[in-house]
Formats: structure tokens, C-alpha cells, sequence
């Protein structure tokens, strides 16, 4: 079953206010995608991984994601498009402020895109479902610098600049070989395979009950 974007946002909305915490499906989100690419790359030890983050909840999604990947032993570089000020939502602090207590990950911020490596894996979790107008700096050096990039290239719910409501695409979209959203199907996901690679949804523990009055 597809849904709209709008009926996922009231199915958090929903969960949240029945006492499932955002962060709990934020931790659950990102948890579900280092399963997925560990089960896909089998090896992730000593991988170079290049996570861009976004100050919203996507970018929240990805720095969780951080932490589970060091606990694989991979080297993970954050770069955050921005200034930690800038985060956006509670969950995306609480989460950078445990990242900022993890020697074993390089944090980056601000817009300088210039890397002494050659990453193995790009995450992108810079944009998600909140998407509306052309995509402005450092996000779009973000996205091309991806699309540039030859490594294995990992979405975080929707390639940034894809609208997951109709498909279609900002001014610029990253170009990925996996894409991993959450809970159910968003209706334009599965239009744009050519971006969004192999698709898998995971469930993030929302109630089912959460659903009701909404679908």
C-alpha cells in the first residue's frame, strides 16, 4: 500500500502524541538502514563512509545512523550542512550532541565540500520529505559532489531533490544505488527507480493504531 506524504506526517504526528517518541523512530529508522547496507555490503570494517547531513529530521536519520556504523568498526566522516545551531528539530540535537562525545567519528560542518578521501559509501540524508522549491548551497554542492562521487550511494528515505509525493525532481537530485524509507510506500518513490536505486521500506515500531482515522 502507498501512502501520501501528508498521511505519514499524521501517522507520526499520531504515534508521537500516543507516547512513541520522534526519536524513538528516528533511532528505529536509522538502525533499519545500517541493517540494510550491512546486509547489502556484507563487510562494512574499516569502510570509508561519507555521511551529508541536513539540518532537518533526514539529516537526524543519518547522524543515527553514524553511531550504528561505528559500532561496525567503518571509518564514518559527518559532514553537516550547516552549523550545529542551524539543527532544526530536539531529536537531530539530542543526537549530534551524542555524536559529539564519539572520538571514533570525524565530524564536519559548514560548507567547504573538500575531502582528503575517496569515500567507499555516501549517505545521503540531507533532504527528506519536506522538499519544495531549487535546491540552494551548500546542499546543491552536497548533491553534486555525490553524483560526481564513484562510491556506493545510500538514500536515507528519499534521494535528496526527488518530491516522494509525485516523483518528480527539484533543479537537482542525487542519484542513488539504494534507497531505504520508512513505514509504508510513498506514492512517488517507486516512479523514479533510475534515481532511487533498489527500494526497501523498513517498519520504525509506529502503532499500527496510529494509522487509524488517517487511512
Amino acid at each position: 500500500m502507498e501512502i501520501s506524504v501528508d498521511d505519514m506526517y499524521k501517522i507520526e504526528n499520531k504515534g508521537h502524541e500516543m507516547g512513541f517518541l520522534k526519536k524513538f523512530m528516528m533511532e528505529n529508522a536509522g538502525a533499519a538502514s545500517v541493517k540494510r547496507l550491512a546486509e547489502k555490503l556484507e563487510n562494512l570494517q574499516s569502510k570509508q563512509i561519507l555521511i551529508f547531513v541536513g539540518l532537518g529530521n533526514n539529516g537526524g536519520d543519518g547522524l543515527v545512523m553514524a553511531r550504528h556504523l561505528a559500532g561496525y568498526d567503518a571509518k564514518v566522516t559527518v559532514m553537516l550542512l550547516g552549523t550545529p545551531d542551524k539543527i532544526k528539530t530536539e531529536e537531530s540535537n539530542w543526537n549530534w550532541s551524542i555524536l559529539e562525545k564519539m572520538p571514533s567519528i570525524r565530524l564536519l560542518t559548514g560548507n567547504s565540500i573538500h575531502f582528503d578521501f575517496n569515500p567507499d559509501i555516501i549517505i545521503d540524508s540531507i533532504l527528506g520529505t519536506g522538499i519544495s522549491g531549487d535546491i540552494k548551497e551548500p546542499y546543491a554542492s552536497a548533491i553534486n559532489y555525490i553524483n560526481e562521487t564513484n562510491s556506493y550511494k545510500f538514500a536515507v528515505d528519499v534521494p535528496s531533490g526527488l518530491d516522494p509525493q509525485t516523483g518528480d525532481t527539484a533543479n537537482i537530485c542525487t542519484k542513488c544505488d539504494m534507497t531505504v524509507t520508512f513505514h509504508k510506500m510513498k506514492k512517488g518513490i517507486p516512479k523514479r527507480k533510475d534515481l532511487t536505486g533498489e527500494i526497501f521500506v523498513e517498519k520504525i515500531g509506529i502503532p499500527p493504531e496510529a494509522e487509524d482515522g488517517v487511512l
